[in-house]
């Protein structure tokens, strides 16, 4: 059996929004006891990724590490039509990645103590975000 379901977050510019609630309820609509969770993002210059959800430090030093990875206004950067944060903002897509897939067990998703499932947005204005939760089991 497969479930889809798509809902919409809107971002307030770089920076982490916890999504775990709403892929929750999606997995309890899809009704299914045991499986898989996907959760991808339709965009490349925002990304979906499962970290640790006690201690906001940790999203804020992430923040700092995609800085340092890929930082805004590079000027080898051939690709900057919208703006400074535009070619920095696809490659953190790529080494973030836009998507997770989460075990589904007893109808509920199976994450660990500290996990939370977060939209990752890279560009700095906010922007409304797609999210597409699949759920097979």
């Amino acid at each position: 059996m497969a479930y889809q379901q798509s809902f919409d977050v809107h971002s307030r510019g770089r920076g982490s929004t916890e999504i775990t609630a709403e892929v929750a309820r999606v997995v309890r609509a899809a009704g299914v006891a045991s499986g898989l969770a996907h959760v991808f993002v339709q965009h490349t210059s925002c990304s979906v990724v499962l970290t640790e959800n006690a201690d906001p430090s940790v999203r804020r030093d992430l923040e700092m590490l995609a800085a340092r990875w890929a930082p805004d206004g590079d000027p080898a950067y051939r690709h900057d039509s919208e703006g400074d944060d535009d070619m920095a903002a696809h490659a953190r897509n790529i080494l973030a990645g836009a998507s997770v897939t989460i075990p589904v067990g007893q109808g509920e998703l199976r994450l660990g103590t500290w996990q939370g499932i977060y939209l990752w947005e890279h560009r700095t204005m906010s922007h409304r975000r797609t999210l597409v939760v699949t759920v097979i089991g």
